[in-house]
């Protein structure tokens, strides 16, 4: 075609190639969207359940990876040898669900705090978690007592010893 031809009206038969090639890119987009959405679905999803929940599903939850949350049940807690062998009831004051947890706990977990733990449900009724997180708020609140002894609170922390806190300097003064 040379510059000063007109630009002439596409054929049919173009017209009906490009309404079937845009059919099939269309086909072929759906279908892949339904086999990434039905086919992989299903492994990625994770339930988050309390444990009255958990129990009212019976046998659907085994095998099913749940985030399951409430307050670690008190006077449940009970540590293994190892630094990371730990079991504990998670109960939301209506049912409990026993854990069996193989992770290392964060410092804060103890009896009475908010936990979710993430992992499976076993046919024995025990959850098997990989996960264990803590649920606290970020308020600081001091202590009621006015004459704590900071000292003794400082001791009462792990990793400190009973060893005499370094002098503060201030910079440019001398060293005593």
């Amino acid at each position: 075609m040379s510059a000063t031809e007109p630009d002439r009206p596409p054929t049919r038969t173009t017209r009906v190639r490009t309404r079937w090639f845009a059919a099939a890119a269309l086909a072929i987009a759906a279908g892949a969207f339904l086999f990434i959405a039905v086919g992989g679905i299903g492994q990625n999803l994770v339930y988050y359940w309390g444990p009255k929940e958990l129990r009212a599903a019976g046998s659907k939850a085994t095998g099913a990876t749940i985030r399951l949350g409430g307050q670690v049940a008190v006077g449940s807690v009970k540590r293994g040898d190892g630094v990371s062998d730990l079991q504990f009831d998670v109960t939301d004051g209506t049912a409990l669900v026993h854990v069996v947890s193989r992770g290392v706990p964060p410092q804060l977990f103890r009896d009475r705090i908010g936990v979710v733990v993430e992992g499976t449900m076993t046919k024995d009724g025990v959850f098997e978690s990989n996960r264990l997180m803590v649920s606290h708020d970020n308020k600081y609140r001091a202590p009621g007592d006015k004459n704590v002894d900071i000292r003794e609170l400082m001791r009462s922390t792990e990793g400190l010893d009973d060893a005499a806190a370094p002098a503060a300097t201030v910079a440019g003064s001398p060293r005593p």
